[in-house]
């Protein structure tokens, strides 16, 4: 596996401004967003559940310690937690049906920064970005194009969603094995199938703890 060089405290600190600057934005773009259309609860949400993955990306290039990055993810966490009781932020959390999904979200973030940081890097950016992106469009594309549906735990899914989860999980998966070693590609295709089969089942937003965690913990054995 391939891992960034030695960072010196400015790289650091540059890091972590990088990260505020970049949640800050995306803070502001769902807001902005909800703003301009209230009616559409999930984009915003949505806009912040892919936005969140890439901050793992910049912790990488960053260099960011240990120390740093599993206090501020369990830090936020424990806002994601307060939130979804009080909507401080309703473009992040105020949606209709009972959901824990940012909770869990944030959680295994923090436990894969716990177990495989900075030793692992591609191994959390491969639970984390798999979640992001290919959870995070199927919720966004599903409802919006037409196509079979069916129920899984009274939760709706659709062939267009999880056609999205499993192409963005098999691209984020590929990508990240062209960046420094990983499974071989057939190993790759499996887990991004394990992936999309455990998006189906998603009550109450479990499938935020179950998707990151598989795929990490897959991505480690299987390299």
């Amino acid at each position: 596996m391939v891992l960034p060089l030695e960072h010196d405290g400015v790289s650091q600190l540059t890091g972590v401004l990088a990260v505020a600057a970049w949640l800050s934005l995306l803070s502001g773009a769902a807001l902005l967003l909800r703003h301009r259309w209230p009616e559409q609860r999930e984009w915003s949400r949505k806009l912040v559940h892919i936005g969140a993955g890439p901050v793992v990306l910049i912790a990488w290039a960053f260099g960011v310690e240990r120390l740093i990055a599993v206090p501020a993810a369990g830090a936020i966490t424990l806002l994601a937690a307060l939130n979804h009781r009080v909507r401080v932020l309703p473009a992040i959390e105020d949606v209709e049906r009972r959901s824990y999904g940012t909770i869990a979200y944030g959680a295994s973030i923090t436990l894969l920064l716990w177990i495989w940081w900075p030793a692992q890097p591609a191994t959390v950016a491969a639970g984390v970005l798999v979640m992001a992106f290919g959870d995070g469009l199927a919720g966004l594309l599903g409802p919006l194009i037409p196509s079979p549906c069916w129920t899984v735990f009274g939760e709706r899914r659709s062939l267009v969603g999880t056609a999205a989860m499993g192409i963005a999980s098999l691209t984020v998966l590929l990508s990240l094995g062209l960046l420094g070693g990983g499974p071989a590609p057939a190993w790759i295709a499996l887990i991004a199938l394990v992936a999309t089969g455990l998006e189906q089942w998603a009550l109450l937003g479990i499938d935020n703890f179950s998707v990151p965690l598989a795929v990490a913990g897959l991505w480690w054995w299987l390299s």
